[in-house]
């Protein structure tokens, strides 16, 4: 299992507070909606995910729970 960051387009109004907090993992389009990388966050970034999450004025920004995909049989 990893976490993966996702937005609620529904709640976003373009802040772009969390690609301030997050560069690592998150841009802003031209509008200023964030481009959320969808690769697992690694646990040294957690925390900064975690903040990011907890600091959004609108609650748009989650961390969701995914399973990892099967790994081919060798």
């Amino acid at each position: 299992m990893s976490d993966q960051l996702r937005v609620n387009w529904i709640r976003c109004d373009a802040h772009g507070l969390c690609a301030e907090l997050f560069p690592e993992r998150i841009t802003l389009d031209e509008w200023g909606y964030p481009i959320v990388d969808p690769t697992p966050i690694p646990k040294e970034l957690r925390r900064h995910a975690e903040r990011a999450v907890s600091q959004c004025p609108v609650l748009a920004l989650s961390i969701e729970r995914i399973e990892d995909p099967p790994r081919p049989p060798r």
